[in-house]
């Protein structure tokens, strides 16, 4: 069955890219809803903006959603990893300026504000994108795919030439609050040379240490080193996730990318739904329903680091 939350939950702080304070509420939506933004800072126009695939406007640095009035919203990939991880489908989610914050930069305190409010079940089935054959797509040195699985699965390669990253592999069944329990406290990460060359052209200027795993060669930069010994490869896995739920229906299918980022992966989508014969919508019954993220998840799976 589809499921929201129970009642609303706020979350407020900093935003990554502007350093503006952001206020945002995730609010419960009814059956069919799907997940939505709303733009409560601006008074005229159409202020709703869809979590869907083809409203992506940019990729660079994040995942920025722009309806066709012009009003957008970005780093949207982590509460939407939060959302799908946590088996949310239906959701109005008001925010007060156009990005959203980035909070501790993983997904962990979205996940911890949702399961602390409860998730409710609604009375109508899942609809789920089943993939019928695999679907790739290549940008350089990076790719993504999607081929048929009869579960939700994630496989991820990453290689920088930082010693603190290295070369990082991981696999992961998304089936059972797996998110919930390896992936939703990992963290973004990113070189110290690239803050700041950010920061000189006005950007992550809200990006701290605290927010962020920060790498300089073989050291860690941030306070209390990794949550995990392989978090950056597993913060690109729930960035794949988030960007993943843009489908806007869990996808049914295994997920391989190789230092793809949101760009490439948005690109897998598109290339999807671009090819009739590559998919199809499936309506869940109680067998499927439990191979979904967030089926049997508790607050207390949360992993204790975040």
């Amino acid at each position: 069955m589809q499921n929201t939350l129970k009642s609303a939950v706020t979350f407020s702080g900093v935003a990554l890219h502007s350093g503006r304070n952001v206020r945002m509420v995730v609010r419960p939506a009814g059956p069919e809803h799907g997940i939505w933004f709303r733009r409560t800072d601006i008074d005229l126009g159409d202020v709703m903006i869809p979590a869907i695939w083809d409203a992506v406007s940019d990729t660079t640095l994040c995942t920025r959603l722009t309806n066709a009035a012009g009003a957008s919203v970005s780093t949207v990939e982590h509460v939407m990893a939060a959302l799908a991880g946590c088996g949310i489908h239906n959701a109005m989610i008001d925010v007060d300026g156009p990005e959203l914050p980035i909070l501790d930069g993983s997904s962990a305190p979205f996940v911890r504000g949702f399961l602390a409010r409860g998730v409710q079940s609604q009375s109508v089935p899942v609809r789920a994108i089943e993939i019928l054959r695999p679907v790739e797509v290549t940008v350089g040195a990076a790719s993504a795919r999607l081929e048929p699985a009869t579960r939700p699965e994630i496989t991820f390669r990453i290689e920088f030439e930082d010693a603190a990253i290295g070369m990082q592999e991981k696999s992961l069944v998304m089936s059972n609050g797996s998110f919930v329990r390896h992936l939703c406290d990992s963290r973004t990460f990113c070189r110290n040379a690239d803050v700041e060359a950010m920061r000189a052209r006005g950007l992550a200027l809200g990006g701290t240490t605290e927010n962020a795993v920060v790498v300089e060669g073989d050291r860690i930069l941030s306070p209390g080193g990794l949550r995990h010994a392989d978090e950056p490869v597993r913060h690109k896995m729930l960035d794949a996730l988030g960007d993943l739920a843009l489908a806007g229906a869990p996808i049914l299918g295994r997920y391989t990318g190789l230092r793809a980022g949101h760009g490439v992966t948005n690109r897998l989508l598109h290339a999807v739904f671009a090819d009739p014969a590559a998919f199809r919508m499936v309506t869940c019954d109680p067998v499927l329903d439990a191979r979904l993220p967030g089926s049997g998840i508790s607050r207390a799976e949360i992993p204790a680091v975040a």
